[in-house]
């Protein structure tokens, strides 16, 4: 019998209008525009949707150290280098945000394992800038992760995110996510014993 797939430690979902990052902190939830495609991005009203490339993450981080500085986006305390964090992100699944030509939030994918079997399963992240909270950012990067997702046959995307993260956990359900548990302090993050709730999206 295979091993079961079980999320990492750390909620890797910060900001993106769900509630945690980019300017720091988790994301409220918003509402994203109906997309138009051009090339490899897509507009959502006022926010242009693209791949994340490797000249953006200067701005991908210092969302990243928002949101870990918040305290209710990860169990990370420090973020990774661009080396670090390119290899352990699916490449085609990491996009950026931009707003007036700015950075204002990221999401992306994470494989869950190297087993073939587990091949369609990926982990999200989405993190949203402080300053572009409430503003349907992390909606419109989550739909956008979801719909490239699926045209990639990823069959289910999974989360683990901190129960106080109350935003970030309405934007999941909105997204069609659902509660599969909570995993009861399944990690030390700061001295403090923290629960994760565990959230899953299946494919159609």
């Amino acid at each position: 019998m295979g091993e079961p797939v079980v999320p990492p430690l750390a909620p890797s979902f910060a900001a993106a209008d769900h509630e945690p990052q980019l300017g720091s902190r988790p994301a409220k939830p918003g509402s994203a525009g109906e997309g138009r495609g051009q090339g490899n991005a897509v507009n959502h009203g006022p926010l242009l949707i693209k791949q994340l490339k490797r000249e953006d993450w200067p701005a991908v981080k210092a969302i990243y150290m928002d949101g870990i500085a918040g305290g209710n986006a990860t169990f990370e305390t420090e973020a990774p280098s661009w080396e670090d964090w390119d290899k352990t992100h699916l490449e085609g699944h990491r996009l950026v945000a931009l707003q007036g030509g700015e950075v204002v939030g990221w999401a992306a994918l994470a494989p869950v394992s190297e087993r073939c079997v587990y091949a369609g399963v990926a982990e999200n992240s989405v993190y949203v800038a402080d300053s572009a909270q409430g503003r349907g950012v992390g909606r419109a990067l989550l739909e956008e992760l979801i719909r490239r997702s699926e045209e990639d046959g990823i069959w289910t995307i999974q989360t683990g995110i901190f129960p106080e993260n109350v935003a970030s956990l309405e934007l999941h359900k909105r997204c069609g996510f659902r509660v599969v548990g909570t995993r009861e302090r399944i990690g030390r993050h700061h001295g403090v014993w923290r629960d994760v709730v565990f959230m899953e999206r299946r494919a159609p």
